[in-house]
């Protein structure tokens, strides 16, 4: 999708369609009044007939309004107008980029991004606009033997800022589309079943992308893992036929020798929990597990593309977890990379036992900071459902940094403690430490057994197991938090 930034007067719009907001009570937002006057009072008239009060994320279509030269209008509801805030805004054009798909238009000019927004100027506007618009045009039906069949959609899209804005939007419009270009290969290929995302592909993934954006790919097979004794990652893939692999991409577009920052991701391609097998219903979700890789290379291919001027290092451990006869069983120890010892009381908690030795292996880097995200947790899922992630971190000004780039982004996070109390809930008889704690906590005591792996450097840690993925009817990898990790590189960068 193309996007453009304009300044101008949307009722002198040639488009396929013009979208304009109306505000509960049927009031009309500035670019609906100039279409109003134009029209000479059209819109007033047909919201007098009630097909449209203003309520939020609420569509209605006009064709061919007199004096406009518009093809179509499309109205959207923005709710009450003193409650207009930044999830309004962001319901308003996920409503808008719906409807247009419906239409028969190729092109439209949304004037959405002019609307006054408390805290947030034209380039949170645009960002997000772009963003989303991307989103709702998504799509993977790549798999289907028949694709299903649907209208072209809208290709090219004016956003339309005040003059004095333009050059702030245009900028904002060039990072969206980089963050939603890492976004959709992160959905790709979060979204892939198993059987076709094994560790292999991902690994060929990460190549070629690569290839395409001038990062530095080596990818480690099973003698090179032992070789650097990363056992507790082995330890979890010996019980799949699937071969691991360990990934590091190396994206150097800062100064040479200065600390890079390291991503770490969790890259289980397929969790049905080991020997602690999981329950059936929705196994077939335990694909999403790999999301956190997914992300690191979604971030990759953001930041390539922005050309941001900082070293980042993106590392990730990728297996299976399957419960074969050569699978980890409950009560094995095993020696991490850093040599301290686990003893692995469920195998369900694998992810944690993988990405110890990663977070080991970076500190040859004597990384600036550190941030792992997974989808670690099913207690972080409890803990803040499906709309924020959970961050715990052994730096505060680091969570903060993370906390902040998540608002700059709208792909929120917050800040849960990891106080030094919880740690004595990861005590074992016979290794010095278990891969469990009890239930009590247990998103807590799961970061609190990576911390004990991230003493060389500042470290965050993003639980991602409630926003990674939508579950039910919109079924499906959410691209998060590429969004949050580019905003947070690009103020390291800047």
């Amino acid at each position: 999708m193309e996007f453009n930034i304009k300044s101008g007067t949307p009722e002198k719009q040639k488009s396929g369609c013009v979208v304009v907001g109306i505000y509960d009570g049927r009031k009309l937002s500035a670019s609906a009044q100039s279409i109003d006057a134009a029209s000479r009072k059209s819109l007033s008239n047909i919201l007098k007939n009630g097909d449209l009060e203003g309520k939020l994320g609420t569509t209605l279509l006009l064709q061919k309004l007199p004096h406009v030269p518009a093809d179509r209008v499309l109205l959207v509801g923005l709710g009450r107008e003193r409650e207009f805030n930044e999830s309004a805004y962001r319901t308003a054009v996920s409503a808008a980029a719906k409807a247009l798909k419906s239409t028969g238009a190729t092109d439209a000019t949304v004037c959405l991004t002019e609307l006054p927004l408390k805290r947030r100027g034209a380039g949170w506007k645009v960002e997000q606009a772009v963003i989303l618009m991307n989103d709702a045009a998504y799509r993977f039906d790549r798999l289907k033997s028949k694709a299903p069949q649907r209208k072209a959609g809208v290709r090219k899209v004016v956003l339309a800022v005040e003059r004095a804005e333009v050059n702030a939007a245009e900028a904002a419009a060039s990072r969206a589309s980089a963050i939603a270009a890492g976004m959709s290969l992160t959905k790709d290929l979060g979204n892939l079943p198993g059987n076709i995302c094994t560790p292999t592909y991902l690994a060929e993934q990460a190549v070629e992308l690569g290839k395409q954006s001038g990062i530095k790919v080596t990818v480690l097979d099973r003698k090179q893992i032992e070789a650097l004794g990363m056992n507790c990652f082995l330890a979890v893939a010996q019980g799949s036929k699937q071969p691991p692999k360990f990934i590091v991409m190396e994206y150097m577009g800062g100064k040479k020798g200065s600390a890079p920052v390291a991503l770490v991701g969790k890259g289980v391609t397929f969790d049905t929990g080991g020997i602690s097998i999981k329950p059936a219903p929705e196994m077939d979700e335990m694909k999403f597990d790999m999301c956190g890789a997914a992300s690191v290379l979604g971030t990759m291919k953001a930041i390539a593309a922005m050309k941001l001027p900082l070293n980042v290092v993106g590392a990730i451990p990728a297996t299976e977890n399957m419960p074969g006869g050569n699978a980890i069983k409950p009560g094995d120890i095993v020696t991490t990379m850093s040599g301290q010892t686990v003893e692995i009381l469920n195998t369900d908690a694998e992810g944690r036992l993988i990405l110890c030795d990663a977070l080991t292996y970076v500190e040859r880097y004597k990384p600036a900071a550190v941030i792992d995200i997974a989808t670690l947790t099913g207690a972080m899922v409890i803990s803040l459902g499906h709309i924020t992630t959970g961050v715990f971190a052994n730096d505060d000004a680091l969570a903060k940094e993370v906390t902040d780039a998540g608002d700059s982004a709208w792909d929120r996070a917050w800040h849960l403690p990891m106080f030094d109390d919880y740690q004595e809930q990861l005590k074992s008889n016979f290794a010095d430490i278990p891969n469990i704690g009890s239930r009590a906590g247990g998103s807590i005591t799961a970061a609190c057994f990576l911390s004990r792996f991230t003493k060389a450097y500042p470290w965050a840690h993003l639980d991602i197991a409630g926003t990674a993925w939508k579950s039910g009817a919109e079924k499906g990898a959410t691209g998060r938090p590429v969004a949050l990790l580019a905003h947070f590189l690009a103020k390291r960068a800047a």
